[in-house]
Protein backbone atom coordinates (compact mmCIF):
# COMPACT_ATOMS: atom_id res chain seq x y z
CA UNK A 1 0.00 0.00 0.00
CA UNK A 2 2.55 2.46 0.85
CA UNK A 3 4.18 1.69 -2.56
CA UNK A 4 1.25 2.29 -4.21
CA UNK A 5 0.87 6.12 -2.38
CA UNK A 6 4.20 6.83 -3.35
CA UNK A 7 3.71 5.91 -6.81
CA UNK A 8 0.76 7.77 -6.86
CA UNK A 9 2.58 10.99 -5.38
CA UNK A 10 4.97 10.83 -8.34
CA UNK A 11 2.30 10.66 -11.07
CA UNK A 12 0.63 13.70 -9.60
CA UNK A 13 4.30 15.50 -9.14
CA UNK A 14 4.65 14.64 -13.30
CA UNK A 15 0.80 15.69 -13.69
CA UNK A 16 2.33 19.21 -12.74
CA UNK A 17 5.50 19.31 -13.99
CA UNK A 18 4.26 18.87 -17.32
CA UNK A 19 1.57 20.92 -17.13
CA UNK A 20 3.77 23.50 -16.77
CA UNK A 21 6.09 22.47 -19.43
CA UNK A 22 2.66 22.71 -21.56
CA UNK A 23 1.94 25.56 -20.32
CA UNK A 24 5.79 26.77 -21.37
CA UNK A 25 5.71 26.04 -24.82
CA UNK A 26 1.84 26.21 -25.81
CA UNK A 27 1.22 22.87 -26.47
CA UNK A 28 -2.00 20.76 -25.33
CA UNK A 29 -1.24 18.97 -22.09
CA UNK A 30 -2.84 15.88 -23.16
CA UNK A 31 -0.11 15.66 -24.92
CA UNK A 32 2.67 15.70 -23.16
CA UNK A 33 1.48 13.61 -20.80
CA UNK A 34 0.32 10.63 -23.22
CA UNK A 35 4.23 11.32 -24.83
CA UNK A 36 6.14 11.45 -20.75
CA UNK A 37 3.47 8.27 -19.69
CA UNK A 38 5.42 6.53 -22.82
CA UNK A 39 8.85 7.86 -21.48
CA UNK A 40 8.24 6.58 -17.98
CA UNK A 41 6.72 3.34 -18.89
CA UNK A 42 10.36 2.26 -19.88
CA UNK A 43 12.71 3.80 -16.98
CA UNK A 44 14.34 1.50 -15.47
CA UNK A 45 12.48 -0.14 -12.41
CA UNK A 46 9.74 1.88 -13.04
CA UNK A 47 6.82 -0.82 -12.48
CA UNK A 48 4.30 -1.60 -14.50
CA UNK A 49 0.60 0.11 -14.22
CA UNK A 50 -2.06 -1.30 -15.93
CA UNK A 51 -4.96 0.66 -16.68
CA UNK A 52 -8.03 -1.12 -15.31
CA UNK A 53 -10.78 -0.54 -17.63
CA UNK A 54 -13.29 -0.65 -15.06
CA UNK A 55 -11.41 2.28 -13.45
CA UNK A 56 -12.15 4.10 -16.80
CA UNK A 57 -15.57 3.11 -17.60
CA UNK A 58 -17.46 3.03 -14.08
CA UNK A 59 -15.42 5.68 -12.02
CA UNK A 60 -13.70 8.16 -14.48
CA UNK A 61 -16.26 8.66 -17.09
CA UNK A 62 -19.20 9.51 -15.17
CA UNK A 63 -17.70 12.74 -13.42
CA UNK A 64 -16.01 13.75 -16.82
CA UNK A 65 -19.15 13.71 -18.65
CA UNK A 66 -21.08 15.41 -15.61
CA UNK A 67 -18.58 18.17 -15.36
CA UNK A 68 -18.73 18.68 -18.83
CA UNK A 69 -22.89 18.02 -19.49
CA UNK A 70 -23.06 21.06 -16.64
CA UNK A 71 -20.95 23.11 -18.50
CA UNK A 72 -22.41 23.18 -21.35
CA UNK A 73 -25.35 25.73 -22.54
CA UNK A 74 -28.68 23.80 -22.83
CA UNK A 75 -30.45 26.32 -25.22
CA UNK A 76 -26.91 25.87 -26.86
CA UNK A 77 -27.30 22.09 -27.25
CA UNK A 78 -30.67 22.36 -28.35
CA UNK A 79 -30.29 24.85 -30.74
CA UNK A 80 -27.09 22.59 -32.61
CA UNK A 81 -28.63 19.12 -31.81
CA UNK A 82 -28.71 18.16 -35.55
CA UNK A 83 -25.00 19.14 -36.11
CA UNK A 84 -24.33 16.69 -32.71
CA UNK A 85 -26.75 13.71 -32.88
CA UNK A 86 -25.33 13.70 -36.65
CA UNK A 87 -21.93 13.73 -35.30
CA UNK A 88 -22.47 11.85 -32.26
CA UNK A 89 -24.51 8.87 -33.99
CA UNK A 90 -23.96 9.02 -37.09
CA UNK A 91 -20.34 9.72 -38.06
CA UNK A 92 -20.00 7.19 -35.29
CA UNK A 93 -21.88 3.88 -36.81
CA UNK A 94 -20.78 5.29 -39.98
CA UNK A 95 -17.07 5.22 -39.12
CA UNK A 96 -17.51 1.89 -37.49
CA UNK A 97 -18.85 0.14 -40.73
CA UNK A 98 -15.91 2.07 -42.82
CA UNK A 99 -13.48 0.10 -40.32
CA UNK A 100 -15.44 -3.01 -40.28
CA UNK A 101 -15.44 -2.69 -44.20
CA UNK A 102 -11.99 -1.70 -44.75
CA UNK A 103 -10.30 -4.32 -42.12
CA UNK A 104 -12.90 -7.35 -43.56
CA UNK A 105 -11.76 -6.55 -47.76
CA UNK A 106 -8.12 -5.61 -47.04
CA UNK A 107 -6.76 -7.21 -44.03
CA UNK A 108 -9.06 -10.55 -44.31
CA UNK A 109 -10.34 -9.51 -40.76
CA UNK A 110 -14.04 -11.51 -40.11
CA UNK A 111 -16.79 -8.96 -39.81
CA UNK A 112 -17.70 -8.70 -36.45
CA UNK A 113 -14.21 -8.30 -35.24
CA UNK A 114 -13.92 -5.29 -37.91
CA UNK A 115 -16.97 -3.73 -36.53
CA UNK A 116 -16.17 -4.08 -32.91
CA UNK A 117 -12.84 -2.52 -33.68
CA UNK A 118 -14.51 0.38 -35.31
CA UNK A 119 -16.72 0.83 -32.55
CA UNK A 120 -13.83 1.07 -30.30
CA UNK A 121 -12.25 3.88 -31.85
CA UNK A 122 -15.31 5.56 -33.79
CA UNK A 123 -15.86 8.28 -31.07
CA UNK A 124 -13.56 11.36 -30.62
CA UNK A 125 -12.40 12.57 -27.30
CA UNK A 126 -13.76 15.55 -25.60
CA UNK A 127 -10.83 16.61 -23.59
CA UNK A 128 -7.98 17.19 -25.80
CA UNK A 129 -9.43 18.56 -28.73
CA UNK A 130 -11.68 21.35 -26.81
CA UNK A 131 -9.01 22.45 -24.70
CA UNK A 132 -6.66 23.16 -27.52
CA UNK A 133 -9.87 24.70 -29.15
CA UNK A 134 -10.47 27.30 -26.65
CA UNK A 135 -6.61 28.23 -26.80
CA UNK A 136 -7.22 29.16 -29.91
CA UNK A 137 -10.09 31.17 -29.24
CA UNK A 138 -12.53 29.53 -32.40
CA UNK A 139 -15.91 30.33 -32.73
CA UNK A 140 -18.73 29.65 -29.96
CA UNK A 141 -20.64 27.10 -32.41
CA UNK A 142 -17.69 24.98 -33.30
CA UNK A 143 -16.71 24.42 -29.51
CA UNK A 144 -20.11 23.71 -28.81
CA UNK A 145 -20.69 20.80 -31.42
CA UNK A 146 -17.54 19.42 -30.40
CA UNK A 147 -18.45 19.51 -26.98
CA UNK A 148 -21.69 17.96 -27.56
CA UNK A 149 -20.46 15.33 -29.84
CA UNK A 150 -17.99 14.08 -27.16
CA UNK A 151 -20.86 14.32 -24.77
CA UNK A 152 -22.97 12.13 -26.47
CA UNK A 153 -20.61 9.89 -29.06
CA UNK A 154 -19.26 7.58 -26.10
CA UNK A 155 -22.92 6.27 -25.64
CA UNK A 156 -22.96 5.41 -29.32
CA UNK A 157 -19.77 3.60 -29.66
CA UNK A 158 -20.53 2.04 -26.36
CA UNK A 159 -24.16 0.62 -27.41
CA UNK A 160 -22.06 -0.21 -30.42
CA UNK A 161 -19.46 -2.21 -28.88
CA UNK A 162 -21.99 -4.15 -26.46
CA UNK A 163 -23.58 -5.43 -29.94
CA UNK A 164 -20.51 -6.22 -31.25
CA UNK A 165 -19.40 -8.20 -28.70
CA UNK A 166 -22.09 -10.38 -28.39
CA UNK A 167 -22.29 -11.24 -31.99
CA UNK A 168 -18.72 -12.44 -31.14
CA UNK A 169 -19.35 -14.48 -28.41
CA UNK A 170 -22.72 -15.78 -29.26
CA UNK A 171 -22.94 -15.85 -33.12
CA UNK A 172 -25.73 -14.13 -33.33
CA UNK A 173 -26.98 -10.68 -34.41
CA UNK A 174 -30.25 -9.43 -35.61
CA UNK A 175 -30.22 -5.63 -37.09
CA UNK A 176 -33.94 -4.70 -36.37
CA UNK A 177 -33.27 -5.88 -32.80
CA UNK A 178 -30.64 -3.79 -31.69
CA UNK A 179 -31.98 -0.58 -33.52
CA UNK A 180 -34.94 -0.92 -31.11
CA UNK A 181 -32.69 -1.77 -28.52
CA UNK A 182 -30.89 1.38 -28.82
CA UNK A 183 -33.83 3.40 -28.99
CA UNK A 184 -35.39 2.10 -26.07
CA UNK A 185 -31.96 2.85 -24.25
CA UNK A 186 -31.40 6.36 -25.47
CA UNK A 187 -35.76 7.46 -24.37
CA UNK A 188 -34.96 5.86 -21.09
CA UNK A 189 -32.22 7.18 -20.21
CA UNK A 190 -33.00 10.96 -21.31
CA UNK A 191 -35.65 10.25 -18.80
CA UNK A 192 -33.95 8.45 -15.96
CA UNK A 193 -31.36 11.52 -16.21
CA UNK A 194 -33.68 14.36 -15.85
CA UNK A 195 -35.10 12.12 -13.16
CA UNK A 196 -31.66 12.17 -11.55
CA UNK A 197 -30.89 15.57 -11.93
CA UNK A 198 -34.33 16.53 -10.37
CA UNK A 199 -34.17 14.70 -7.69
CA UNK A 200 -30.24 15.69 -6.64
CA UNK A 201 -31.30 19.46 -7.45
CA UNK A 202 -34.30 19.20 -4.63
CA UNK A 203 -32.03 17.18 -2.26
CA UNK A 204 -29.28 19.92 -2.80
CA UNK A 205 -31.72 23.08 -2.33
CA UNK A 206 -33.08 21.51 1.18
CA UNK A 207 -29.78 20.67 2.80
CA UNK A 208 -28.61 24.45 2.18
CA UNK A 209 -25.12 23.44 3.62
CA UNK A 210 -22.50 23.44 1.16
CA UNK A 211 -20.41 20.35 1.96
CA UNK A 212 -23.65 18.34 1.91
CA UNK A 213 -24.45 20.11 -1.44
CA UNK A 214 -21.05 18.94 -2.99
CA UNK A 215 -21.07 15.91 -1.60
CA UNK A 216 -24.38 15.50 -3.47
CA UNK A 217 -23.03 16.69 -7.05
CA UNK A 218 -20.41 13.98 -6.29
CA UNK A 219 -22.84 11.17 -6.05
CA UNK A 220 -25.52 12.59 -9.25
CA UNK A 221 -23.13 11.18 -12.01
CA UNK A 222 -22.57 7.79 -10.80
CA UNK A 223 -26.16 7.29 -9.87
CA UNK A 224 -26.93 8.84 -13.40
CA UNK A 225 -24.08 6.29 -15.32
CA UNK A 226 -23.98 3.02 -13.42
CA UNK A 227 -27.85 2.16 -13.04
CA UNK A 228 -28.24 2.23 -16.58
CA UNK A 229 -25.22 0.48 -16.83
CA UNK A 230 -26.23 -2.04 -14.98
CA UNK A 231 -29.71 -3.08 -16.60
CA UNK A 232 -27.24 -2.85 -19.96
CA UNK A 233 -27.61 0.74 -21.27
CA UNK A 234 -24.49 2.80 -21.65
CA UNK A 235 -24.97 5.27 -18.66
CA UNK A 236 -23.47 7.93 -20.56
CA UNK A 237 -26.65 9.53 -22.31
CA UNK A 238 -28.26 9.54 -18.46
CA UNK A 239 -25.27 11.14 -17.25
CA UNK A 240 -25.78 14.11 -20.06
CA UNK A 241 -29.22 14.19 -19.37
CA UNK A 242 -28.54 14.57 -15.66
CA UNK A 243 -25.93 17.40 -16.07
CA UNK A 244 -27.54 19.09 -18.72
CA UNK A 245 -30.32 19.24 -16.37
CA UNK A 246 -28.48 20.88 -13.68
CA UNK A 247 -27.05 23.05 -16.00
CA UNK A 248 -30.42 24.81 -16.74
CA UNK A 249 -32.54 24.61 -13.59
CA UNK A 250 -29.45 25.00 -11.49
CA UNK A 251 -28.66 28.90 -11.16
CA UNK A 252 -31.49 29.88 -9.39
CA UNK A 253 -31.51 26.84 -6.53
CA UNK A 254 -27.78 26.64 -6.09
CA UNK A 255 -26.39 29.05 -3.10
CA UNK A 256 -23.59 31.39 -3.83
CA UNK A 257 -21.40 29.44 -0.99
CA UNK A 258 -21.95 26.43 -3.09
CA UNK A 259 -21.18 27.72 -6.57
CA UNK A 260 -18.22 29.34 -5.64
CA UNK A 261 -16.93 26.02 -3.42
CA UNK A 262 -18.40 23.63 -5.98
CA UNK A 263 -16.45 25.39 -9.31
CA UNK A 264 -13.06 25.21 -7.59
CA UNK A 265 -13.59 21.12 -6.48
CA UNK A 266 -15.15 20.35 -9.76
CA UNK A 267 -12.10 22.49 -11.28
CA UNK A 268 -9.36 20.57 -9.28
CA UNK A 269 -11.13 16.61 -9.82
CA UNK A 270 -11.48 17.28 -13.52
CA UNK A 271 -7.71 18.29 -13.29
CA UNK A 272 -6.72 15.65 -11.66
CA UNK A 273 -8.87 12.70 -13.81
CA UNK A 274 -7.52 14.01 -16.89
CA UNK A 275 -4.30 14.42 -16.07
CA UNK A 276 -3.79 10.87 -14.72
CA UNK A 277 -5.89 9.00 -17.47
CA UNK A 278 -3.78 10.87 -20.39
CA UNK A 279 -0.29 9.43 -18.25
CA UNK A 280 -1.87 6.58 -17.42
CA UNK A 281 -2.52 5.67 -21.22
CA UNK A 282 1.13 6.19 -21.98
CA UNK A 283 2.03 3.42 -19.28
CA UNK A 284 0.32 1.02 -21.41
CA UNK A 285 2.44 1.32 -23.77
CA UNK A 286 5.25 -0.62 -21.98
CA UNK A 287 2.68 -4.05 -21.71
CA UNK A 288 1.07 -3.54 -25.23
CA UNK A 289 5.64 -3.63 -26.21
CA UNK A 290 5.59 -6.60 -24.20
CA UNK A 291 2.31 -8.95 -25.72
CA UNK A 292 3.62 -7.12 -29.29
CA UNK A 293 6.58 -9.75 -29.33
CA UNK A 294 4.12 -12.18 -30.26
CA UNK A 295 3.42 -10.28 -33.36
CA UNK A 296 4.87 -9.82 -36.72
CA UNK A 297 5.54 -5.65 -36.13
CA UNK A 298 4.96 -5.02 -39.66
CA UNK A 299 1.33 -6.33 -39.06
CA UNK A 300 0.95 -4.55 -36.10
CA UNK A 301 1.66 -0.78 -37.74
CA UNK A 302 0.00 -1.56 -41.28
CA UNK A 303 -3.26 -2.34 -39.56
CA UNK A 304 -2.90 0.41 -37.17
CA UNK A 305 -1.80 3.47 -40.07
CA UNK A 306 -4.72 1.52 -42.29
CA UNK A 307 -7.20 2.49 -39.30
CA UNK A 308 -5.83 5.31 -38.22
CA UNK A 309 -6.29 6.69 -42.33
CA UNK A 310 -9.94 5.18 -42.05
CA UNK A 311 -10.98 6.93 -39.47
CA UNK A 312 -9.59 10.79 -40.42
CA UNK A 313 -11.39 9.42 -44.04
CA UNK A 314 -14.19 8.28 -42.90
CA UNK A 315 -14.51 12.00 -40.88
CA UNK A 316 -14.18 14.08 -43.42
CA UNK A 317 -16.34 11.87 -45.82
CA UNK A 318 -19.11 11.97 -43.28
CA UNK A 319 -19.23 15.71 -42.19
CA UNK A 320 -19.36 18.02 -45.03
CA UNK A 321 -22.46 15.98 -46.15
CA UNK A 322 -24.15 16.03 -43.07
CA UNK A 323 -23.65 19.22 -42.92
CA UNK A 324 -24.54 20.95 -46.56
CA UNK A 325 -27.17 18.26 -47.84
CA UNK A 326 -30.01 18.89 -45.09
CA UNK A 327 -29.72 22.09 -46.45
CA UNK A 328 -29.85 21.67 -49.56
CA UNK A 329 -32.64 19.43 -49.49
CA UNK A 330 -35.08 21.56 -47.20
CA UNK A 331 -35.35 25.13 -47.85
CA UNK A 332 -36.42 25.48 -44.13
CA UNK A 333 -33.15 24.03 -42.54
CA UNK A 334 -31.24 26.35 -44.55
CA UNK A 335 -33.59 29.25 -43.94
CA UNK A 336 -33.47 28.55 -40.45
CA UNK A 337 -29.83 27.64 -40.62
CA UNK A 338 -27.45 28.92 -42.93
CA UNK A 339 -24.95 27.02 -44.34
CA UNK A 340 -21.43 27.55 -42.64
CA UNK A 341 -18.07 27.89 -44.21
CA UNK A 342 -16.28 24.92 -45.61
CA UNK A 343 -13.42 26.63 -43.12
CA UNK A 344 -15.29 25.73 -40.40
CA UNK A 345 -16.56 22.47 -41.23
CA UNK A 346 -12.79 21.58 -42.39
CA UNK A 347 -11.92 22.25 -38.51
CA UNK A 348 -14.96 20.36 -37.15
CA UNK A 349 -13.62 17.31 -39.62
CA UNK A 350 -10.19 18.06 -38.54
CA UNK A 351 -10.79 17.17 -34.85
CA UNK A 352 -11.14 13.55 -34.56
CA UNK A 353 -8.65 12.87 -31.73
CA UNK A 354 -9.08 9.64 -29.78
CA UNK A 355 -8.92 9.08 -26.35
CA UNK A 356 -8.63 7.17 -23.26
CA UNK A 357 -12.12 5.80 -23.23
CA UNK A 358 -11.31 4.11 -26.90
CA UNK A 359 -8.08 2.54 -24.55
CA UNK A 360 -10.46 0.91 -21.71
CA UNK A 361 -13.29 -0.28 -23.92
CA UNK A 362 -10.63 -2.51 -25.81
CA UNK A 363 -8.88 -3.74 -22.31
CA UNK A 364 -12.68 -4.18 -21.26
CA UNK A 365 -12.96 -7.37 -23.96
CA UNK A 366 -13.12 -10.63 -22.43
CA UNK A 367 -10.27 -12.92 -22.50
CA UNK A 368 -12.33 -16.03 -23.35
CA UNK A 369 -15.55 -16.57 -25.39
CA UNK A 370 -18.35 -18.70 -23.89
CA UNK A 371 -17.35 -21.85 -25.14
CA UNK A 372 -13.66 -21.06 -23.64
CA UNK A 373 -11.60 -19.98 -27.01
CA UNK A 374 -9.61 -17.21 -26.66
CA UNK A 375 -11.44 -13.69 -27.96
CA UNK A 376 -10.09 -13.17 -31.52
CA UNK A 377 -7.92 -10.62 -31.96
CA UNK A 378 -8.00 -9.60 -28.64
CA UNK A 379 -4.32 -8.31 -28.58
CA UNK A 380 -4.56 -6.83 -32.33
CA UNK A 381 -7.64 -4.61 -31.19
CA UNK A 382 -5.11 -3.26 -27.95
CA UNK A 383 -2.62 -2.32 -30.17
CA UNK A 384 -4.35 -0.87 -32.91
CA UNK A 385 -6.69 1.21 -30.30
CA UNK A 386 -3.13 2.39 -28.69
CA UNK A 387 -1.63 3.22 -31.64
CA UNK A 388 -4.53 5.57 -33.06
CA UNK A 389 -4.82 7.15 -29.80
CA UNK A 390 -0.94 8.38 -30.26
CA UNK A 391 -1.43 8.80 -34.28
CA UNK A 392 -4.78 11.30 -33.46
CA UNK A 393 -4.01 12.86 -30.23
CA UNK A 394 0.03 13.75 -31.15
CA UNK A 395 -0.31 14.22 -35.16
CA UNK A 396 -3.81 16.01 -35.44
CA UNK A 397 -3.31 17.59 -31.77
CA UNK A 398 -0.40 19.07 -32.94
CA UNK A 399 -2.01 20.02 -36.22
CA UNK A 400 -4.81 21.75 -35.15
CA UNK A 401 -3.27 24.93 -34.41
CA UNK A 402 -1.39 25.82 -37.66
CA UNK A 403 -4.91 24.89 -39.80
CA UNK A 404 -7.08 27.02 -37.94
CA UNK A 405 -4.11 29.88 -38.01
CA UNK A 406 -3.83 29.04 -42.17
CA UNK A 407 -7.59 28.52 -42.39
CA UNK A 408 -8.31 32.11 -40.65
CA UNK A 409 -11.29 30.25 -38.22
CA UNK A 410 -9.93 32.10 -35.16
CA UNK A 411 -10.43 35.84 -36.72
CA UNK A 412 -14.19 35.00 -36.65
CA UNK A 413 -13.83 33.72 -32.83
CA UNK A 414 -12.41 36.86 -31.80
CA UNK A 415 -14.97 38.89 -34.02
CA UNK A 416 -17.37 36.71 -31.64
CA UNK A 417 -15.49 37.27 -28.43
CA UNK A 418 -15.53 40.96 -29.15
CA UNK A 419 -19.77 40.91 -29.28
CA UNK A 420 -20.06 38.69 -26.99
CA UNK A 421 -18.25 41.04 -24.12
CA UNK A 422 -20.13 44.12 -25.40
CA UNK A 423 -23.12 42.14 -24.49
CA UNK A 424 -22.06 41.65 -20.92
CA UNK A 425 -21.56 44.99 -19.76
CA UNK A 426 -25.00 45.38 -21.41
CA UNK A 427 -26.13 43.36 -19.38
CA UNK A 428 -24.43 44.10 -16.41
CA UNK A 429 -25.55 47.62 -16.54
CA UNK A 430 -29.45 46.37 -16.87
CA UNK A 431 -29.31 44.16 -14.47
CA UNK A 432 -27.92 47.22 -12.18
CA UNK A 433 -30.96 49.24 -13.67
CA UNK A 434 -33.51 46.53 -12.83
CA UNK A 435 -31.98 46.41 -9.00
CA UNK A 436 -31.99 50.07 -8.48
CA UNK A 437 -35.44 49.93 -9.55
CA UNK A 438 -36.42 47.74 -7.29
CA UNK A 439 -34.69 49.47 -4.52
CA UNK A 440 -37.12 52.56 -5.45
CA UNK A 441 -39.94 50.21 -5.34
CA UNK A 442 -38.44 48.74 -1.72
CA UNK A 443 -38.02 52.18 -0.75
CA UNK A 444 -41.24 53.64 -1.39
CA UNK A 445 -42.63 50.44 0.41
CA UNK A 446 -40.86 49.74 3.80
CA UNK A 447 -39.27 52.63 5.97
CA UNK A 448 -35.48 52.45 5.58
CA UNK A 449 -32.97 55.26 7.28
CA UNK A 450 -31.52 57.22 4.51
CA UNK A 451 -27.93 56.30 5.44
CA UNK A 452 -29.12 52.17 4.30
CA UNK A 453 -30.71 54.14 1.09
CA UNK A 454 -27.28 56.47 0.17
CA UNK A 455 -25.12 52.55 1.11
CA UNK A 456 -26.93 50.82 -1.17
CA UNK A 457 -27.46 53.05 -3.64
CA UNK A 458 -23.52 53.83 -3.53
CA UNK A 459 -22.88 50.22 -3.77
CA UNK A 460 -24.54 50.15 -7.13
CA UNK A 461 -22.44 53.19 -7.91
CA UNK A 462 -19.74 51.63 -7.60
CA UNK A 463 -20.66 48.18 -9.41
CA UNK A 464 -21.59 50.15 -12.29
CA UNK A 465 -18.45 52.63 -12.49
CA UNK A 466 -16.53 49.76 -12.90
CA UNK A 467 -17.53 48.18 -15.80
CA UNK A 468 -15.64 49.36 -18.78
CA UNK A 469 -17.76 51.67 -21.38
CA UNK A 470 -16.29 50.08 -24.58
CA UNK A 471 -14.25 47.74 -25.62
CA UNK A 472 -11.53 49.44 -27.72
CA UNK A 473 -7.56 49.34 -26.86
CA UNK A 474 -7.86 52.78 -24.95
CA UNK A 475 -10.63 51.80 -22.32
CA UNK A 476 -8.91 48.06 -22.62
CA UNK A 477 -5.68 49.89 -21.02
CA UNK A 478 -7.19 52.08 -18.43
CA UNK A 479 -9.32 49.14 -17.06
CA UNK A 480 -5.98 46.75 -17.30
CA UNK A 481 -4.38 49.46 -15.04
CA UNK A 482 -6.98 50.12 -12.78
CA UNK A 483 -7.01 46.38 -12.34
CA UNK A 484 -3.56 45.95 -11.71
CA UNK A 485 -3.30 49.13 -9.05
CA UNK A 486 -6.10 47.24 -7.55
CA UNK A 487 -4.20 44.03 -7.22
CA UNK A 488 -1.20 46.11 -5.66
CA UNK A 489 -3.18 47.83 -2.95
CA UNK A 490 -5.04 44.14 -1.78
CA UNK A 491 -1.74 42.98 -1.65
CA UNK A 492 -0.60 45.81 0.88
CA UNK A 493 -3.57 45.45 3.07
CA UNK A 494 -2.59 41.20 3.24
CA UNK A 495 0.75 42.48 3.90
CA UNK A 496 -0.93 44.97 6.85
CA UNK A 497 -2.92 42.28 8.47
CA UNK A 498 -0.63 40.02 8.36
CA UNK A 499 1.85 42.79 10.40
CA UNK A 500 -1.22 42.86 13.02
CA UNK A 501 -1.43 39.49 13.44
CA UNK A 502 2.28 38.76 14.33
CA UNK A 503 1.96 41.42 16.41
CA UNK A 504 -0.83 40.34 18.37
CA UNK A 505 -3.55 42.75 17.89
CA UNK A 506 -5.25 40.74 15.48
CA UNK A 507 -6.41 37.27 16.15
CA UNK A 508 -6.17 34.45 13.76
CA UNK A 509 -10.10 34.00 13.18
CA UNK A 510 -10.41 37.66 12.47
CA UNK A 511 -7.62 37.18 10.23
CA UNK A 512 -9.41 34.55 8.35
CA UNK A 513 -12.36 36.85 7.93
CA UNK A 514 -10.57 40.10 6.30
CA UNK A 515 -8.12 38.03 4.15
CA UNK A 516 -11.81 36.08 2.52
CA UNK A 517 -13.15 39.83 2.03
CA UNK A 518 -9.94 40.30 -0.02
CA UNK A 519 -9.72 36.89 -1.81
CA UNK A 520 -13.09 37.19 -3.18
CA UNK A 521 -12.54 41.12 -4.62
CA UNK A 522 -9.21 39.92 -6.27
CA UNK A 523 -11.40 36.50 -7.92
CA UNK A 524 -13.93 39.28 -8.57
CA UNK A 525 -11.22 41.45 -10.32
CA UNK A 526 -10.26 37.95 -12.66
CA UNK A 527 -13.55 37.52 -13.41
CA UNK A 528 -14.14 41.63 -14.54
CA UNK A 529 -10.64 41.78 -16.18
CA UNK A 530 -11.07 42.24 -19.34
CA UNK A 531 -8.74 40.50 -22.23
CA UNK A 532 -6.95 42.49 -24.91
CA UNK A 533 -8.72 41.23 -28.05
CA UNK A 534 -6.42 41.24 -31.28
CA UNK A 535 -7.65 43.09 -33.65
Amino acid sequence: MEAKFQIFLILLAVLAGTALLARRFNVAPAILLLLTGIVLAFVPGMPSLELAPELVLLVVLPPLIYSASVAMSWREFKSNLRPIILLAVGCVIFTAFAVAAATHYLIGLPWSVGFLLGAIVAPPDVVAPLAIARKLGMPRRILVVLEGEGLANDATALILYRFAVMAISTGMFSLPKAAGAFLVIVVAEVLFGAAVGWLSLRMRHRARDPQVEITLSLIAPYVAYWIPEHFGGSGVIATVACGLYMSWNGPLLISSATRLQGIFFWDLVIYLIEGLLFLLTGFQMRSLYEKSKAFPLDDILSVTALVAVIIIVARFAWVFPATYLPRLMSKRTRERDPAPSWRTVFVIAFTGVRGAVSLAAALALPFALPNGDGFPYRDLILFVAFGVIFITLVGLGLGLPPVVRWLGVAQAGRDEHIAEHESEIAARREALGAALKSLDAITDDRELSDEVVKLLRARHEIRANQLPDSLDPDAHDVTAAGTALTRELIATERKFIHALLRDGKITDETRRRIERDLDLEEASLSNREYRRIPL
